[in-house]
Order: C-alpha cells, then structure tokens, then sequence
C-alpha cells in the first residue's frame, strides 16, 4: 500500500480537482439519501393519510433531486478524469525520465517488454484506480456509511438485526481484496513475459522468417499467452464466486427486513413507509459493498501496479555524480588510462572478471584498435571510458582526471560512440546525422556524411538530407545505417 500512497504526489498538483470532485460526490451522496425518506413521506404522510398535495409535491422534490443529482454525477465524472489523465501523464513522463536515467547495468537486469508494460498497462492501472477512487470508490463507502446511521434512524431494532450480516459481508470483501492483490501482480508479470516475447519478435520478424522459425516463435507466443490467460482466468474466478455470494447476502437481508419489519408493523411498532424506507437504506448498504467487490479487481490491479511503477521509481542509478564531481579540464586534450583495471558484471551470478589487471595509455590523435576473440572483453573495455560501467578496481583516467570523478553529462559531450547496432530513429536524415548536436548548422551535416562517405548514396535519395527514415531505419540497408551513425558520430 506504501507505493500506492507515495504515487498520491502525482496527484497533489490536481489537488483542487480532487476535492471538487470529492465535494460534488458528497453532494450526490447526500441527495441519494435523501430519496428513501421522501419515499417513507409519500407512504405514510400522503398514500395512508390519502394525501394528494403530499404525494405531488414531494413526487416532484424527488424528481428535481435526480435531475440535479444527473449534473453533479456529470461535474464529478469530468473532474476526476480530468484529475486521473493528468496525474497519470506527469507520472508516465516521470517513468520515461526515470528509464532514460538509469545505468547501462541497470537495464541490463529489466527487460525491454518489462518497461514497456510498466510505460502502459501499469501506467493505465494506475490512472483507472484514480478515477475510480474519486468517483464510485469513495461513494460506495460514503453511501454505506450514511445508510447505516440512517437505517438506525429508521428502526433502532431492525438495525441490530442487521448489523451481523453486515459484519459478514465487510469481512469477505476485506479477504478478497487481500486475496486478489497477489494474484494480479502475478498477471502483471506473466504480461511482462508476453510483451518481453512479442517485443523480441516485431524486432527480429525479419530473423526469423530467414530461418524459418515462425513455427517455433508461434509455439513461444502461444505458452506465454497462455499463462496470461491461466492468471487471468484465475482471477475471474475468484470474482465469479464472490459477487454471487454477497447477492444472497444482499437477499437474505431483504427477507429478515421484511419479516422482522412486518412483525413489529403488525404490532404497531413500525409504519409501512419506515420498512420501505429501511429496506431501501439496506439496498443502498449493500449494493455499494457489491460495487466495492466489483471495482476490487480495478483497486487490486492499481495497487499491484504502483508498487511496480514506484520499483523503477526509486532505483537508484548505478552510475551517479559524485558529490564533488569536476568537469573536465580545458582545453580537453583526450588522453585515456586504463590503471590496474578489473571489471566483472552483476547480473548471471558469475563473479569472474572480463577484464582483469588492464594497464594501457592511449596518447590524443592515437588511433587504437581492441582485437580479441568473441567474448574477450573488448566492448566492455570501451564501454569504461564514456563510463557506461564502473569499473570493479582500478582506475580510467581521462586528461588524468578518474571518470568517476567528472560530471557524466561533461564526460559524455566530449565523446561520441558508434555502436555495434546502428540505430536510427524515425524522421529525417538530417535529423539522425544532427541527433547529438540538434543546433548543427547545414554545413557541417553535410561535412560529417562526407566524411562517413554517406554524401552519394543520400544525395541519391529523392529528398537527399530532408528524405525520411522509418522507425529502426528500415529503409536503409545495414552499411547505410552504419555510415549515418558514423556521420552522427563525427558530428
């Protein structure tokens, strides 16, 4: 419940939506309530006193009510969507930010459909537990609540005789909340997997149709897709069992109201009209709890996403500043140390080092090449100079400052990386060459494809530097999409 509460920051900037959105939903509370003693006055002020101004004007205060009641539901639904939409937005842009800040080790533990399905699905969890809170959520128990003071009100006795059953059906609502909230985290998970699974396969479509392996990733999907709908099913079923079991409940009380009610009406101890005025302040009892049960999967769900959200939330990068942390010193000169470093990765539970006791010093305008065979450590290595890792001991140095040391975002703007996987993003050719300098006049665009020798085959395109780039760069061949990220390197 913690993460569910922390997460209620992202509400505070709304907060006078809220409360406008809670006060209408007092109002419409207070106008509900109201409708069974109006019905209790027709019955016995006006139907058994044969009263017919009585029944009129008391028929047409309850009709105004309900048209009223119609425009404050309306003003309370706006608001608390209003309020849900954005808080939700604020709280995805936080996750996003939040993603872009963690460490080349952090993500390496969180899977790619994993974040996904915490940016959406979790996200929209999240959003629905808001509104449902601001709307049916907190006038459920607010109807509850007003209904049992009025039912004492009504009939002190008939009350009493109710109060055990009552008891009852609070309890199974309580056991099934506890109950369901595991049981969505554990469909949560099992979306990671299929969205982990769906994601792996809209990326390597093309892969796999060149090794024929449809077949098998159909196979994968589907047991994935499978387990989903198994947590799935489990949940509903729990909720099938549930909400027929508070209906005889809701029943069984109807029974001992009209019985009990009908005898003590019979001995002159209740009026006609208080009996219906009692049973219906029951129905307005229970039928909220119903509703509670109903919306437990929406409360369960959110609760079960906050704490997944509030998960990235508070991670903590693994590569942060350091309190005193320099920027480097001009004019930068780029000379690169590698002392007594040895490096081993987190996650696989193995503990032995890729790089071990590396010394090596790299003079500025020394061009270096790293060779070694598959798993050698050779990426590694170049990943510890931008400080994409810490190293396990030992010290990179640049200018002969230790990396640790420099303000990372001043490390990374001395520092351009071409990656094994050259990645391009969807617009334009000018705008992927420009990704790491967005201010680059023309000139120098064209001078960094040059230089890649990308300048032919784009000006071969129709629309040269201004030609557009599908998501991935999926209309440009592999060395294409090498020359660019090389062009955007150089830039």
């Amino acid at each position: 419940m913690r993460p569910t509460l922390k997460l209620l920051a992202y509400v505070r900037p709304y907060w006078r939506r809220a409360v406008a959105a809670l006060l209408l939903l007092a109002t419409l509370v207070v106008m509900d309530l109201a409708i069974p003693r109006l019905i209790q006055r027709i019955i016995d002020q006006g139907i058994n006193a044969k009263d017919q101004a009585v029944v009129i004007q008391t028929g047409l205060l309850m009709l105004g009510l309900s048209a009223l009641s119609a425009v404050i539901a309306v003003g309370n639904n706006i608001l608390s969507i209003q309020v849900g939409e954005g808080s939700t937005r604020d709280l995805r842009e936080a996750t996003f930010v939040k993603i872009h800040s963690l460490s080349f080790g952090d993500l390496d533990r969180r899977q790619t459909g994993e974040l996904m399905v915490r940016l959406t699905s979790d996200i929209n969890a999240v959003k629905h537990l808001i509104q449902v809170s601001l709307r049916i959520g907190t006038r459920a128990p607010l109807l509850m609540l007003g209904s049992l003071v009025l039912m004492i009100r009504t009939s002190p006795s008939l009350a009493l005789t109710m109060l055990p059953l009552l008891l009852i059906t609070s309890a199974l609502i309580t056991v099934f909340i506890v109950k369901t909230e595991p049981l969505f985290v554990r469909v949560q998970r099992r979306l990671d997997r299929l969205n982990t699974v769906l994601q792996e396969n809209i990326a390597g479509v093309r892969l796999v149709k060149a090794f024929v392996r449809a077949d098998h990733e159909a196979r994968r999907f589907e047991a994935a897709n499978e387990d989903l709908t198994a947590g799935s099913v489990q949940v509903m079923r729990v909720m099938s069992v549930m909400t027929p079991s508070l209906t005889i409940f809701v029943n069984l009380g109807m029974v001992l109201v009209i019985w009990v009610g009908g005898l003590q009406a019979i001995g002159g101890g209740l009026t006609v009209g208080q009996i219906v005025a009692f049973t219906n302040y029951l129905l307005t009892t229970m039928t909220p709890l119903i509703m509670m049960t109903m919306l437990s999967n929406t409360w369960a769900a959110g609760i079960a996403s906050a704490t997944r959200i509030d998960d990235v939330l508070a991670t903590e990068p693994e590569i942060a500043d350091a309190p005193d942390a320099v920027r480097l010193p001009e004019p930068v000169r780029g000379r690169i140390a590698f002392q007594d470093v040895s490096f081993h990765y987190q996650q696989g539970g193995s503990d032995a080092p890729v790089l071990d006791d590396i010394n090596l010093a790299i003079e500025p305008g020394q061009t270096v090449a790293v060779l070694g065979a598959t798993g050698s450590g050779k990426s590694t290595l170049v990943n510890l100079v931008p400080r994409f890792y810490d190293v396990t001991s030992g010290r990179v140095l640049v200018d002969g400052v230790d990396v640790r040391r420099i303000m990372h975002d001043d490390l990374l703007s001395h520092i351009a990386v071409v990656p094994q996987d050259s990645l391009l993003f969807s617009g334009t050719v000018r705008d992927n060459i420009r990704y790491g300098d967005p201010d680059a006049p023309d000139e120098a665009v064209v001078a960094a494809a040059g230089a890649a020798q990308a300048d032919d085959f784009i000006a071969a395109l129709p629309e040269a530097y201004d030609s557009p780039v599908e998501p991935r760069g999926t209309n440009f061949s592999g060395g294409q999409k090498q020359r660019l990220a090389i062009a955007r390197a150089l830039l």
